[in-house]
C-alpha cells in the first residue's frame, strides 16, 4: 500500500444546480406516444423533446385579455 495521495477537485456549483430543475406534469397517453414517436424518430431522448418544444413554445406563445 502506498502512501500517495489521489487529488479530488471540489465541484464549482452544488449537486442538482447545474441550470436544471426538475419538474412534475400530467400529459394525455396520446400527447406522450406522440412525444416517443418524435423522440425515437430523432434519436434523441423523451426528455431532450420535451425541453426543445418548451423552449420553442414559451418564445412564440401570446396572452391575450
Amino acid at each position: 500500500m502506498t502512501n500517495e495521495f489521489i487529488e479530488i477537485k471540489k465541484k464549482t456549483h452544488k449537486k442538482g444546480d447545474d441550470g436544471y430543475k426538475i419538474v412534475s406534469v400530467r400529459m394525455k397517453d396520446e400527447t406522450i406516444e406522440k412525444l416517443e414517436i418524435i423522440a425515437e424518430q430523432s434519436n434523441r431522448s423523451r426528455n431532450e423533446v420535451i425541453n426543445m418544444l418548451l423552449e420553442k413554445a414559451v418564445e412564440i406563445v401570446k396572452i391575450s385579455d
